[in-house]
């Protein structure tokens, strides 16, 4: 079974969900059926999913952990 431990702290979950849900909606509102818009919807909704799960897997991958963590 798959165990993420969060590495992401709470400030950064709150950054990262506000500016991921506004660049999925600028990605979608902006670039309508652009491939600009595409990619800035998918961006938005890559640091979305890491502010609302708590994981990052980049962040995993350096070893880097949030300064809130014991």
């Amino acid at each position: 079974m798959l165990h993420l431990t969060r590495n992401v702290g709470t400030a950064q979950r709150v950054l990262r969900i506000i500016a991921g849900g506004m660049m999925a909606v600028g990605g979608v509102m902006l670039f309508q059926g652009q491939p600009a818009g595409y990619v800035l919807a998918a961006m938005g909704a890559m640091g979305l999913l890491t502010g609302l799960t708590g994981y990052c897997p980049a962040c995993a991958m350096i070893g880097a952990r949030s300064p809130e963590r014991p």
